[in-house]
């Protein structure tokens, strides 16, 4: 007998979309990677993987591209979740492309490794071949990401023109590229900020436990509470220290990522906050998404994530 009231709700539907994208790749490609920072995207992204090849392993590594300026708590969890699973992690070095000449890194109170990354993700890319990386990117995040595809197309030089991007017709993607071209997939497109939140807590997940309201030395700069402890964000003479209780909506380089004072110490009292807010967690924690309108699709172009 069928069942005529057989109802999915949102996060079902957008989870069952996100499993067929690492289907779909994994049977496309020959070397896919992950891209994981230990934050929760990247988090969801894991949990989405072991569902969809459930009971065998995750048929693909995850890489880390490490700046070096990294918050302690979330590399920490990085390697324990990764432990957990028993997936191998690649860790790309922004210090060894410094150090190998690749990249030269910024000077000043606002030098910040971000934007390096760019370089030491294509060399890795290259190094071991990997023809599609998944990325945690979401379209709300801003509106150069609200332009990607799923399948992001890259060209021989990794870079990204949303100019000769493929047609995406419902959930058809097309895998097809030639020797020295590779894509971004982004299974985690059509989600918001606030369904990731509710998936974490509807699976259960452990998160870094910066995510969640802490004290914290810091220190305003244009309107942003940059960490004070880790000595990434080359506090200046005039810009004084002091405690807050703040919590971080996203995890990034400790350089440029911001904190938001909250109170919000657990999962619901996150998704409240998160419910109530109407400012995308990059535009109110990304220094490096301010310096112009345009900087985000920029770094894109360049080859960045």
């Amino acid at each position: 007998m069928q069942r005529s009231d057989y109802l999915l709700s949102q996060l079902d539907v957008l989870e069952a979309e996100s499993i067929h994208i690492f289907r779909e790749v994994a049977a496309e490609f020959e070397r896919p990677v992950l891209l994981f920072s230990g934050g929760k995207d990247s988090l969801v992204m894991l949990r989405l993987a072991e569902k969809a090849f459930w009971p065998a392993p995750i048929p693909f590594p995850v890489m880390h591209v490490d700046t070096g300026h990294n918050f302690p708590e979330v590399i920490e969890f990085r390697d324990r979740r990764v432990a957990e699973l028993g997936v191998r992690l690649v860790v790309a070095s922004v210090q060894e492309s410094i150090d190998q000449g690749r990249v030269v890194e910024q000077k000043g109170r606002r030098a910040s490794r971000n934007r390096l990354q760019t370089t030491t993700l294509l060399d890795a890319i290259e190094e071991h071949r990997f023809d599609a990386a998944f990325g945690g990117a979401r379209r709300d995040e801003e509106k150069a990401r609200a332009k990607e595809r799923v399948v992001s197309f890259r060209d021989e030089f990794g870079q990204w023109d949303p100019k000769n991007q493929r047609p995406e017709l419902w959930n058809l993607y097309n895998t097809r590229i030639t020797q020295g071209e590779h894509v971004r997939v982004f299974p985690l497109s059509n989600w918001t900020e606030l369904d990731i939140w509710d998936y974490v807590r509807r699976e259960g997940l452990e998160l870094p436990p910066i995510y969640f309201a802490h004290t914290r030395r810091v220190f305003e700069r244009d309107g942003l509470l940059l960490d004070a402890e880790t000595g990434y964000a080359n506090r200046g003479d005039d810009e004084p220290e002091f405690e807050a209780v703040v919590r971080y909506r996203t995890v990034g380089d400790a350089s440029c990522t911001g904190a938001v004072k909250s109170n919000a110490r657990t999962l619901d009292e996150v998704i409240e906050e998160i419910a109530a807010t109407r400012i995308t967690e990059r535009g109110q924690t990304r220094a490096d998404d301010r310096t112009s309108e345009a900087a985000m699709e920029d770094r894109k172009k360049e080859g960045y994530f």
